[in-house]
């Protein structure tokens, strides 16, 4: 069965959706709040960390305006996809990526009042102190590799015009047409 653009964008979106709630479910089932479990020592925890600002708690407190405002992004995302590449598996893996991902973490808002994080990467400094990446989960995973998606789709096709891919070659189109000076004589 082959899979028309949007659909292949909807199960993409899906599989990114449920993989984030099930991990999310598991974190809350299994970890306390502000709770933590080595994985590997000195780099890797699982953590329950809830976050109710942006990408690196950036507008911390704010979560009903990022909740509208990821609901907005999440509508003209969807009203313009024709504009991201929908023609192209690439796009449609980005689209649906970030649809996912805008998705988990809207029902996180809404559900918890803050985004579930639970992916941490931290190094130990020598002094014993540690210093990490911001904690992360799926959603977040997706709509990064999603937008990564993008940018990599958008330097592909930079220059390319669309007529261009189905236009036949000019030394083509000259052969056959005839010039002005052939039609004179």
């Amino acid at each position: 069965m082959t899979l028309t653009p949007n659909r292949r964008v909807a199960l993409v979106a899906i599989v990114t959706l449920v993989l984030d709630q099930l991990t999310k479910f598991a974190v809350l089932r299994f970890l306390g709040y502000a709770q933590e479990r080595v994985v590997v020592e000195g780099f890797f925890k699982f953590v329950h960390w809830g976050n109710t600002g942006a990408a690196w708690s950036m507008f911390h407190g704010n979560n009903e305006l990022l909740t509208i405002i990821a609901l907005l992004a999440l509508l003209a995302l969807f009203l313009t996809r024709h504009h991201f590449g929908l023609e192209q598996t690439l796009g449609q893996w980005a689209l649906g990526l970030m649809f996912g991902g805008i998705v988990g973490n809207i029902i996180d808002r809404i559900v918890h009042k803050h985004v579930v994080d639970f992916i941490y990467f931290h190094v130990q400094t020598r002094s014993g102190a540690e210093v990490g990446f911001p904690a992360f989960n799926i959603a977040d995973s997706g709509i990064c590799i999603g937008v990564g998606l993008m940018f990599l789709l958008s330097w592909q096709l930079d220059g390319k015009q669309p007529e261009q891919a189905t236009a036949a070659p000019p030394e083509t189109l000259a052969k056959e047409s005839p010039s002005p000076a052939s039609k004179e004589a």
